[in-house]
């Protein structure tokens, strides 16, 4: 079960962190594995590290990421991870202090470079009559924090729009779309909260993320479209 030889797959902003968890969890399942990341030092020693192909760039940049297309020749997995923008405001800003450009930050990656890269990949998908998409959000688009995190839920709110209807229209030709909706994970500060918040007693990783990232991209979940899947430690329960 969850075989994944002869499939290729394109993770956004795994240079690190989860991203990175997918990116191990794929290619150990047979996967061909292409890493983006912002940085290009930080994508290849991603991709060096799980035996994979680095493509470093903004995915908030419709050039480059049609020069992504160019380079994979199209993917059988597109994993949409990126979502934590350059200089996004600290967590003690509250929504009236924000600006208008920190919200379009927001929407062009988290949104915006999330449709684009759908519409690239999703033509070949379409062709070979299979394809698995999946969007890492988090828990903050169905949960209020105060955090200052307006921007960033509004924007991952979208996403989940979208994959919904996208879902919908594409299923037909054997492509499925999936979120994944992240708890209190172990790289974010603060994590040891999770203790006490989560059924579990602890943060999630990046193995927790990639097994189930692995599930939904395998054969196995082609039952499985237009959800959003808390991911959590059973911090919140429905």
């Amino acid at each position: 079960m969850f075989n994944l030889d002869g499939r290729k797959a394109l993770i956004t902003g795994a240079g690190q962190g989860m991203g990175l968890g997918i990116a191990k969890a794929l290619k150990d399942a047979g996967a061909e594995v292409y890493i983006n990341d912002l940085y290009k030092d930080r994508a290849e020693f991603a991709a060096n590290k799980v035996g994979a192909t680095a493509i470093s760039g903004d995915i908030t940049d419709a050039n480059i990421r049609e020069s992504f297309l160019e380079i994979t020749k199209g993917v059988d997995i597109l994993i949409n991870n990126a979502g934590v923008p350059v200089e996004m405001p600290t967590s003690l800003n509250q929504a009236d202090m924000l600006q208008e450009n920190d919200y379009q930050r927001q929407l062009d990656l988290n949104f915006n470079s999330i449709r684009g890269l759908c519409m690239l990949f999703l033509p070949t998908m379409k062709n070979q009559k299979h394809g698995r998409i999946m969007i890492v959000t988090s828990e903050s688009h169905r949960l209020g924090f105060s955090m200052g995190l307006s921007h960033y839920a509004a924007a991952k709110s979208a996403a989940l729009g979208y994959m919904r209807q996208l879902a919908a229209e594409v299923g037909h030709y054997g492509v499925t779309i999936n979120a994944l909706s992240l708890g209190s994970m172990n790289n974010f500060e603060g994590h040891e909260r999770a203790a006490q918040t989560t059924i579990v007693g602890r943060a999630g990783t990046p193995e927790d993320v990639g097994a189930a990232s692995l599930y939904l991209c395998s054969d196995e979940a082609s039952w499985i479209t237009g959800q959003t899947i808390p991911l959590n430690g059973g911090a919140c329960t429905a």
